[in-house]
């Protein structure tokens, strides 16, 4: 019912706090769009309770009742203890998902570091230099060919870029690779 951009879902994310409608029709005013939608599709209540955790507002848990009522203080604390519920389970997601995609950054990094050192040790073999004078024609090439220096290392470990070829750049550039 978010498509209507109103409702007492809306309200309760807003203001942070419970919104309970025992009577769908009666609040036709101040939700024109929400509450016929919302009774065509057969509800007649709607009991929208905060989702926070440690003061941070995280959506509305709306119970949608098929009957006119009002729900009891029993049924007003587990309605709000599901809600804390899925926030804690919201949270958790999230932190799963930032820490799998931390750990596939992490992943990419040290595997882009290992082709590098792989590179760097195939030029500093193939021509005879450090690996300090590898890094530089390799990054050289790399700048002058508009390429990511992740790529350019990559070719040279797997042979579609030659060493020799990029030692050579490198010198015609003024690149010391002595």
């Amino acid at each position: 019912m978010l498509q209507c951009e109103q409702g007492p879902c809306l309200d309760c994310y807003r203001d942070g706090e419970p919104v309970s409608v025992a009577d769908l029709h009666a609040e036709e005013a101040k939700w024109p769009q929400f509450v016929p939608t919302a009774v065509d599709a057969g509800f007649r209540s709607v009991h929208a309770l905060p989702m926070h955790l440690q003061g941070v507002r995280l959506g509305a848990l709306g119970l949608f009742g098929t009957e006119i009522g009002a729900l009891n203080g029993a049924d007003l604390e587990l309605g709000q203890a599901l809600a804390d519920v899925a926030s804690i389970a919201l949270i958790a997601n999230q932190t799963s998902v930032n820490h799998l995609r931390l750990t596939q950054q992490l992943q990419t990094a040290l595997d882009s570091r290992v082709v590098l050192e792989q590179a760097k040790g195939q030029l500093a073999q193939v021509g005879n230099v450090t690996m300090a004078h590898a890094f530089e024609a390799l990054r050289r090439y790399a700048r002058d060919h508009n390429e990511r220096l992740s790529v350019v290392a990559q070719n040279v470990v797997t042979r579609e870029l030659t060493g020799e070829l990029v030692l050579e750049h490198a010198k015609r550039k003024g690149v010391s690779v002595a």
